[in-house]
């Protein structure tokens, strides 16, 4: 194998622990568009928090928003978003204008390989089509393509981008090999290798679409439970004694992969003349939770004899995911809005966000959970650590009385808000 020199295009959750952990093995550069988040990779600053700063700061690891820095690699790694539009269907924009910059530097001999979430056969019909067009150059000649979907889990500190066990594929037997290779150099868990580049694109979609249909079957059964005032997951805690019950909980699917990936599947085949419904009433259930529990709060409010308009409610919690601070695609803004539009005063805190992005994604300032008094109910829509440690008496100095906490995720031991004489719904 020659030597290696990698770049990464797109250094956000995924593109900069991919990048990090190849600078150990080889020289590596990092592109951005963004040239805030470039220098602040310069100054050891992460703000996703996914990486520490002393390997932010490796001398092998070069951080640049100048495209014709990736003339020194010769392995490009595409970790760029790919998410979907208002319509729900794949917006492949970043992934196109990345496969521009890549194309314009491309050298013979090249390998790019595409990490980012795709419909199978995007990697050859989009992306590969462009790197000739731009490089003058011919597809598994002079230059080769690989794919290898990503499989980090923001927040997640114990399935790392080195410890899970990693994907790949090639345009032929050689790309394959030195792909194989590279990445065998970094990933401790070991390498499999696909049969095709599809066959990798399908395995990524399937498995968020998977985990996507399973939480809507717990999410559709919350809603069962709910009109007989049963208690979803004292349901679950009894199921999964069973040594085969399947351990998922109903909630709020969000982000850019679980809430997103499916419909990358479902255009896919409908591409082809084929209506997925099992895949899409999975998704319709999912993106409907977040109307369900704002209406449920809101049944809760008028039951306790409170006026809705002004009646003020906290939103403890704004990210997709628990004890992480990316908020794209978040589901607890449908919330937000619901309540807003019945004229409920909203308050929201989040442990984990950066204020800044709340406000521009949003437009929501964020206030400090100190800063919370006199409400008249709670929303724990995010499990953040932070939030799991809260004790009855907490959520008492910062509310009226004859409050309630609604618990989306059940983060909250009940028992000893029950012992308090404190109302606690799950969902």
């Amino acid at each position: 194998m020659k030597e290696i020199a990698v770049s990464v295009i797109g250094l956000g959750y995924v593109g900069l622990p991919v990048a990090v952990e190849m600078a150990k093995k080889y020289k590596t550069v990092g592109f951005d568009i963004n040239p805030e988040r470039i220098a602040e990779l310069k100054s050891g600053i992460d703000r996703t928090n996914e990486v520490d700063t002393s390997d932010l700061l490796n001398e092998n690891l070069a951080y640049t928003s100048d495209g014709s820095s990736l003339r020194n690699a010769n392995f490009h790694i595409v970790a760029v978003p790919t998410p979907i539009d208002g319509a729900k269907q794949p917006d492949l924009s970043s992934l196109i204008r990345a496969t521009k910059v890549i194309g314009e530097q491309l050298k013979k001999g090249d390998i790019v390989v595409y990490e980012s979430t795709v419909f199978p056969g995007a990697t050859e019909d989009y992306c590969v089509p462009l790197l000739q067009d731009l490089s003058g150059l011919k597809y598994k000649s002079d230059f080769f393509v690989g794919y290898s979907p990503e499989r980090i889990n923001p927040g997640d500190k114990e399935h790392s981008f080195t410890n899970i066990k990693k994907v790949v594929s090639g345009c032929n037997k050689e790309a394959l090999d030195i792909i194989s290779q590279v990445y065998g150099e970094v990933v401790t868990a070991g390498i499999f290798k696909a049969d095709s580049i599809k066959v990798a694109e399908a395995a990524k979609v399937i498995e968020n679409t998977q985990r996507d249909l399973n939480i809507a079957f717990m999410n559709e059964l919350a809603v069962i439970f709910d009109k007989m005032g049963l208690d979803t997951l004292s349901v679950l805690e009894a199921a999964s004694t069973k040594w085969n019950f399947l351990n998922f909980k109903p909630g709020l699917v969000g982000g850019h992969c679980i809430g997103v990936d499916p419909y990358y599947l479902t255009h896919k085949a409908e591409s082809l003349k084929y209506h997925p419904e099992v895949i899409l009433s999975g998704r319709k259930i999912n993106d409907n939770m977040g109307c369900f529990i704002a209406e449920k709060v809101i049944k809760k409010i008028i039951k306790s004899d409170k006026p809705v308009k002004g009646t003020k409610v906290a939103i403890l919690g704004l990210t997709f995911k628990e004890n992480c601070p990316d908020l794209r695609n978040t589901k607890v803004i449908d919330i937000i809005e619901i309540l807003k539009d019945y004229g409920v005063d909203v308050s929201v805190t989040d442990a984990e966000a950066m204020p800044s992005e709340a406000k521009s994604f949003y437009g929501i300032d964020l206030v400090g959970l100190d800063e919370l008094k006199d409400m008249d109910a709670f929303v724990l829509a995010v499990g953040h650590n932070s939030y799991k440690a809260l004790k009855p008496s907490d959520f008492k100095e910062k509310a009226k009385k004859n409050f309630f906490i609604y618990d989306v995720k059940g983060t909250l031991h009940i028992d000893n808000f029950r012992d308090e004489d404190i109302n606690v719904v799950r969902l």
